[in-house]
């Protein structure tokens, strides 16, 4: 990362408490179903809290879901916009669930009830995602301190993850020396090691994550760099000879400079070569014999600049990151792996090897360098998906900016790409252990629907969909192709297996088109009510449904529409931040 270990502040705030009760839930009125007849009436409906009890399933697994209170209800399953089934829940707050058996789906879950009127409201809902593969659809989050926690410390924390479906985690900074990860030995490694600033962590507590987190169907991934070397590195078998220096004659070695309280200066050696990628095959292997991590998340410092070898030569550092990602892969092939293209730097090489998913750290803060990172993602790995490490709010203090924080999330997921941004607390900047700032009440709130939406719409969402041009028009509400613009909803439309998928982005009220927002200024959107957009196509259209996290928690809605000639007028239900026209 770049400039990762710049930063020094005490974890002090854990993320807890996020509901995954949407705020406007009971919702509107929802469409009657004949085997709902039967539901009972009530004066009062309630919202619940749906969870699941796991973050992802793989095919042919149940799911058992809670609620946190027990009132008459009903639930629906649906895929897409397709309801599959629904019945009445009988008395309790827990059941099972057994989705369909085709692997890569994602499935939205929603909670109605009745009221004294006979109309049927949105209680609550929830998104399950079904994945033999993790890395297909990956949400990441991470981990940053790891010293003495008791086990329900540990189960907290991952269970809140866990209920934003996060898929995947990074073990930041657990590890001993860079270049020699594991503390002690395979035979006998050490219970309690520091880290690289000095911190002590545990194995207790690094083995209750894994374990944990495999409970609740979350991957582990270990963090290290692919080239770093502490200063009594040649004492651990790392040879002069394999270093990165400055200059043709091997006088300077480069390195990461750092100060007290951390351990010592990072050295880079030349990640592609072949004496380092045996020593740190073998390295990557004792953490894998003691520790039951699931992969290896792989980073970098940046563009150095030129950098040469001992013997003069200049070291091609992209092409360094591919051979390094393939001697991982070659040593442990069922291992999954990640590397972080900093600021894009050395994507095409990283892309080409057999990393498993894609991962950008951003340090552009405009909103149209999203974009150029999702595109030029796609193109050089249209099977790989994308997350995007994007710190909201750059170092600052207290409070984070709920409406920067949605709108960057609703892009980046229109876009395609997961927001690494959850672990212990929300992450605002590139030294993860950093929890100087915070969820208010009103993002806790609204955070776990996005997360929904994200899981539950995936095939759409994250499924290979290619950009469309299409000409969105409205005569209530000013609109702008996606470039980004101010003063205008923005629509993001794409293609995917004969579907048009419109997404309407509100910048309407926007102050500015800086993702980060490190003053804090994005302005929260006005809500817009139901309104008329037309679309120019001469396609048959079936059907047209739309969804929103701000929405009745994202479940999907058939809206609707006609058609006249070429143009296609459809009614959208609301806009606050973001809504999907998924036209069939």
């Amino acid at each position: 990362m770049k400039a990762k270990y710049l930063v020094y502040t005490s974890l002090c705030i854990l993320l807890a408490g996020c509901a995954k009760t949407p705020s406007n839930i009971p919702g509107e009125n929802v469409p009657s179903g004949s085997g709902l007849d039967g539901l009972p009436s009530s004066a009062i409906l309630r919202s619940v809290t749906l969870t699941t009890d796991k973050a992802a399933y793989t095919p042919g697994e149940s799911v058992t879901f809670t609620v946190d209170k027990s009132q008459s209800m009903a639930v629906r399953y649906w895929h897409l916009g397709t309801l599959l089934s629904e019945n009445i829940l009988q008395d309790g707050t827990s059941w099972t669930w057994t989705p369909p058996s085709e692997d890569f789906r994602g499935y939205y879950v929603e909670l109605v009830g009745k009221n004294s009127a006979g109309e049927l409201k949105t209680v609550g809902s929830t998104a399950v995602d079904v994945s033999g593969d993790w890395t297909r659809f990956p949400r990441y989050g991470f981990l940053s301190k790891f010293g003495d926690m008791a086990p329900s410390q540990i189960r907290s924390v991952v269970e809140n993850l866990k209920n934003f479906h996060i898929n995947g985690l990074q073990y930041y900074d657990w590890m001993y020396d860079h270049h020699h990860p594991l503390a002690g030995t395979p035979e006998k490694p050490d219970t309690d090691w520091p880290t690289i600033i000095g911190d002590i962590a545990t194995k207790s507590t690094v083995e209750g994550y894994i374990g944990t987190a495999h409970e609740y169907g979350i991957a582990s991934m270990f963090y290290d760099l692919c080239y770093g070397a502490l200063e009594w590195a040649s004492s651990d078998g790392v040879d002069e000879q394999w270093y990165a220096f400055k200059d043709k004659s091997h006088s300077s070695r480069d390195y990461h400079p750092l100060s007290a309280p951390f351990r010592s200066n990072i050295y880079l050696v030349d990640p592609g070569n072949s004496g380092w990628l045996d020593y740190f095959s073998a390295r990557a292997g004792e953490v894998y014999s003691v520790y039951d991590f699931d992969g290896f998340h792989i980073d970098q410092l940046g563009n150095r600049g030129r950098l040469y070898r001992y013997d003069g030569s200049e070291i091609n550092m992209p092409e360094g990151y591919g051979k390094f990602i393939a001697a991982m892969k070659a040593a442990q092939p069922s291992k999954k792996l990640a590397f972080n293209a900093v600021s894009r730097y050395g994507q095409s090489a990283i892309a080409a090897a057999p990393s498993d998913f894609l991962y950008n750290e951003v340090w552009t803060t405009g909103y149209s360098e999203l974009e150029t990172i999702m595109q030029e993602n796609h193109k050089l790995a249209p099977s790989k998906n994308t997350v995007l490490a994007a710190y909201m709010n750059y170092k600052q203090k207290g409070k984070f900016n709920t409406a920067s924080v949605l709108l960057a999330d609703a892009v980046i997921f229109a876009l395609g790409g997961s927001h690494l941004e959850l672990g212990e607390h929300m992450l605002c900047n590139e030294y993860f252990p950093d929890a100087s700032m915070e969820m208010d009440a009103d993002l806790k709130k609204a955070l776990p629907a996005y997360y929904d939406f994200l899981t539950g719409y995936e095939n759409v969402l994250r499924g290979g969909a290619e950009r469309k041009k299409l000409s969105v028009t409205s005569s209530g509400v000013k609109m702008d192709e996606w470039g980004p613009s101010k003063g205008a909803v923005n629509y993001l439309s794409l293609e995917q297996d004969g579907k048009l998928i419109v997404h309407l982005l509100n910048f309407s009220d926007a102050a500015h088109l800086d993702w980060r927002d490190d003053a804090r200024t994005q302005k929260e959107p006005s809500q817009i009510a139901s309104f008329d957009i037309s679309i120019r196509t001469t396609r048959p259209v079936t059907k047209v449904w739309a969804a929103s996290p701000d929405i009745d928690g994202g479940v999907p809605r058939e809206v609707s529409f006609s058609a006249s000639g070429a143009s296609l007028t459809i009614n959208v239900p609301g806009l606050k931040y973001w809504t999907m026209i998924v036209v069939e």
